[in-house]
């Protein structure tokens, strides 16, 4: 994984002195985890949180582009375990949103709509680093309840060596990485887009095995707004 980070740093830097249209954006996250009927998480909605940050289009044809930047970008949901059939006791509750700095690298195909607008659609790989966020956290275990809130911890272990930290919604990965799928209409002057991340990298510290099943992924939908510079 920190090969492909460092190939995607690589080709968006090398990219970049052709770019064309660097642009800001901004927008909204509609943030979940994957889950299975094997899974530990019973229940998982969706939270809301944001993307922003810089991106570059390097004007390659006008029919096929490639597009990288860096966006600070939320995940997170709001899941609940229940441990028995109550869903009025004995549960735990996790609101909990980590922050991650996101390089992605995506192909974009264009159709023209008009003289100056076009609507595109766009794939790629996209990795990550963990920097921040909170998790929240309310338990509910014979009629009793506590709450409590802390700040994300970012593992620094090897989730390939058997010395795991302790899983929780509060101590995650640090890299993630998987990838993302988008469309929208660029009007020259801003574009609308609408993305969806798929995440590959289980999340949690102790989880070795990204492929064993599917669940404890982030699955992010958002809705962005871009505004390029200098125009």
């Amino acid at each position: 994984m920190k090969k492909l980070l460092l190939g995607l740093i690589v080709l968006s830097s090398a990219l970049s002195t052709k770019s064309q249209t660097v642009y800001v954006q901004g927008g909204v996250n509609l943030a979940n985890i994957s889950n299975n009927t094997a899974g530990q998480t019973s229940d998982r909605n969706t939270l809301t949180t944001f993307n922003a940050g810089v991106l570059a289009r390097f004007g390659i044809s006008p029919v096929f582009d490639l597009e990288s930047g860096l966006l600070l970008t939320g995940h997170g949901s709001k899941s609940v375990t229940y441990f028995t059939s109550s869903t009025q006791d004995n549960y735990v509750k996790a609101k909990f949103n980590p922050y991650y700095v996101e390089l992605p690298l995506n192909a974009l195909v264009k159709f023209p709509l008009a003289k100056s607008a076009h609507l595109f659609v766009s794939a790629g790989p996209y990795v990550a680093i963990g920097v921040g966020g909170k998790s929240k956290l309310e338990s509910r275990f014979g009629g009793a309840t506590t709450e409590s809130t802390s700040t994300i911890k970012f593992s620094k272990d090897d989730p390939t060596t058997t010395a795991q930290e302790g899983a929780a919604y509060d101590r995650l990965k640090r890299f993630d990485y998987g990838a993302n799928f988008g469309a929208g209409i660029d009007f020259g002057s801003a574009m609308i887009k609408l993305g969806y991340g798929l995440g590959l990298a289980k999340i949690n510290s102790t989880q070795t095995n990204n492929n064993a099943d599917d669940k404890n992924k982030y699955r992010t939908w958002s809705i962005s707004v871009g505004i390029p510079l200098g125009k």
